[in-house]
């Protein structure tokens, strides 16, 4: 049992990138926002977005990049990773993201196709009906 479980529901800050190890194993990256709100002690609504870098393997990732597009409303499924680096100039880089297990297409989506859902389900990826958001709801 893993106890290294990341849940988030945001939109994509741009389209998925994909690219292929040299063994012809897809892997896709994109930032995905989420928000937070609160009432502030003066009474005004305050808001904070933050931004995650997420990481898709394999058939899901080639899923993502066909299907997710900048500004498309996901779940993710995951586990938080942390990699560190030495880069060209000797400097230690660190980055933290999340490896994404699952994830599920919210919003309004063309996914009525029998076979285009079993296809989904045969990687991993959950298509929800559609939920009405507003302007408000969207991080940019």
């Amino acid at each position: 049992m893993s106890y290294n479980k990341a849940i988030l529901v945001g939109r994509l800050g741009k389209d998925p990138e994909v690219k292929f190890t040299s063994s012809g194993k897809a892997v896709a990256n994109f930032s995905l926002a989420t928000d937070e709100s609160w009432k502030g002690q003066d009474g005004e609504r305050k808001k904070k977005t933050s931004w995650h870098r997420i990481v898709v393997w394999s058939k899901q990732a080639e899923i993502a990049q066909q299907y997710l597009k900048k500004g498309s409303l996901v779940l993710v499924e995951g586990k938080i990773d942390y990699r560190e680096w030495t880069d060209r100039e000797g400097k230690r880089q660190v980055s933290t993201e999340i490896v994404c297990e699952n994830f599920r297409m919210l919003g309004k989506q063309e996914t009525s196709a029998p076979s285009l859902r079993e296809e989904f389900a045969n990687a991993g990826v959950q298509v929800a009906a559609a939920t009405p958001i507003s302007d408000e709801d969207i991080p940019f």
